[in-house]
C-alpha cells in the first residue's frame, strides 16, 4: 500500500518554498526535503504568494492508501524575517493550540510537535546558509480547514484547541494510519496523568465510551481514552506510564475477541470465532441444543442477544472474566483491571474485575 506524508513534512516543504522565495523573490512549484526517514522528498507547492514582507505557500496533504482525517487539506506557511536572530515558529489559522498539561509540547504553544518542529527549523537553517544569509525568521503554519477537521480527531480531549495538530516523527503516514491513532493514544494517557488520573477508562469507541463516562461518573473528562481495536498496545502504555487500574468498556464483538486473547480487534486482523462462544456458553451449562444455534449465528451481537433472551447473564460476566485474564497476561502483571459489557443501546450485561497491581 502506498505510504502518504504527514502534515509536519508538508508543514516543512511549505515553509521551505516560502522561505526561498522571500529571499529569491521567485515564486516556488517544488519543494524537496529530508524526511526523519532517511529519505529525500519533493512536495509539490499548490499556491505562492509573494508580498512585500513576507510569502505565503500550501501543499496539500496526502495521506497514501489510508487517508485520516487531515487527508487532502491545504497545510500553509507563512514566513518573514524577524528583527532578532532567532527561527520563531507557531501555529496560525487551523492549528490548535495546547490547554492541558501531558503533551509535548508545553501549554500555551501552538500544536506543532517536537519532530516537526525540528524539521522546520533545521530547514529554514539550510537555507538560510545556502543563500548566506544572517537574518531571524517568522513562521506561521496555519490549516484554513484545520478548526473543521479537528472535530474529527481528539484534539478537544487533549486540551488541543482551535484546531489540529502538525505532526509526525517519521514524515511518512504509514497506511492504516496506526501511528497516528497510537501517538494520539499515548498523549491521552499522558495528559490524564499530568491531570492526577491512576485509574482510566478505554473504551473501544464514542458510544462504548459514553456509556462509561455514565458508569464512571466520579472521574475526569481526561481519564477517558478510545482506543480504538489497539487493545493491547493500550493496556501496556497504560502500565506505562503509570497508571494503576484501567477499566475497560466496550461490546459483544470486540470484547469477545479480548476474552480469546486477540489484543488487536480490527475486523482486517482479527474475527469473531463463534467456536470459542460455544466454549464459554458450554461452560456456564446452557443446554447442548443451545449451542449449535451459537455456532451457526451471524454475529457476536446476535449471540448476546440470544443469551440474553434466554436469561444466560452468567456469559457475560464470564466473557468479562477472561477479558480481565488476557489484559493481565498481556501486561504481565501489574494492573488492576475490570471490564464491562454493555448492549448497542447501552444496558450493562456484565461486569468483572482482577486486582493485580502487586507485581506494578
Amino acid at each position: 500500500m502506498r505510504s502518504g506524508y504527514t502534515t509536519g513534512a508538508n508543514a516543512t516543504a511549505a515553509t521551505k518554498a516560502a522561505l526561498t522565495a522571500l529571499i529569491t523573490k521567485e515564486v516556488q512549484t517544488e519543494a524537496t526535503i529530508f524526511l526523519p526517514v532517511g529519505r529525500y522528498v519533493s512536495f509539490t507547492i499548490e499556491s505562492c504568494d509573494i508580498y512585500s514582507d513576507s510569502v505565503t505557500t500550501s501543499t496539500i496533504k496526502d495521506g497514501g492508501d489510508d487517508p485520516d482525517a487531515t487527508h487532502g487539506a491545504a497545510i500553509m506557511a507563512t514566513v518573514s524575517w524577524r528583527d532578532k536572530p532567532d527561527i520563531f515558529i507557531d501555529g496560525g489559522v487551523g492549528v490548535g493550540r495546547v490547554t492541558k498539561p501531558g503533551l509535548p509540547i508545553e501549554v500555551g504553544q501552538a500544536a506543532i510537535n517536537p519532530v516537526p518542529r525540528k524539521m522546520i527549523r533545521e530547514t529554514a537553517i539550510e537555507v538560510l546558509n545556502e543563500f548566506d544569509i544572517d537574518k531571524g525568521v517568522n513562521i506561521v503554519i496555519s490549516v484554513p480547514k484545520g478548526e473543521e477537521i479537528a472535530k474529527k480527531t481528539m484534539n478537544g480531549r487533549l486540551g488541543i484547541i482551535g484546531g489540529i495538530s502538525i505532526l509526525g516523527t517519521r514524515g511518512i503516514v504509514v497506511p492504516f494510519s496506526t501511528a497516528a491513532y497510537k501517538a494520539s493514544i499515548v498523549y491521552g494517557i499522558q495528559v490524564a496523568r499530568a491531570s492526577g488520573c491512576d485509574h482510566v477508562v478505554i473504551t473501544t469507541g464514542g458510544r462504548s465510551e459514553k456509556y462509561g463516562m455514565a458508569q464512571y461518573t466520579e472521574l475526569l473528562e481526561e481519564a477517558f481514552i478510545e482506543m480504538g481495536d489497539f487493545i493491547g498496545f493500550t493496556l501496556k502504555e497504560c502500565k506505562r506510564l503509570g497508571v494503576k487500574r484501567v477499566s475497560i468498556v466496550g461490546m459483544m464483538g470486540k470484547l469477545s475477541k479480548l476474552a480469546k486473547g486477540d489484543m488487536m480487534v480490527h475486523s482486517k486482523g482479527s474475527s469473531v470465532d463463534f467456536q470459542f462462544l460455544v466454549e464459554v456458553a458450554e461452560f456456564i451449562g446452557v443446554d447442548d441444543g443451545f449451542l449449535e444455534e451459537i455456532r451457526h449465528a451471524n454475529t457476536a451481537t446476535q449471540v448476546g442477544e440470544m443469551m440474553t433472551e434466554n436469561g444466560y447473564y452468567s456469559f457475560f460476566e464470564r466473557l468479562c472474566q477472561l477479558c480481565c485474564q488476557e489484559s493481565v497476561k498481556e501486561v504481565k502483571g501489574g494492573l488492576t483491571i475490570d471490564v464491562s459489557l454493555y448492549t448497542l443501546k447501552g444496558k450493562l450485561l456484565g461486569k468483572a474485575s482482577v486486582n493485580d497491581e502487586k507485581q506494578h
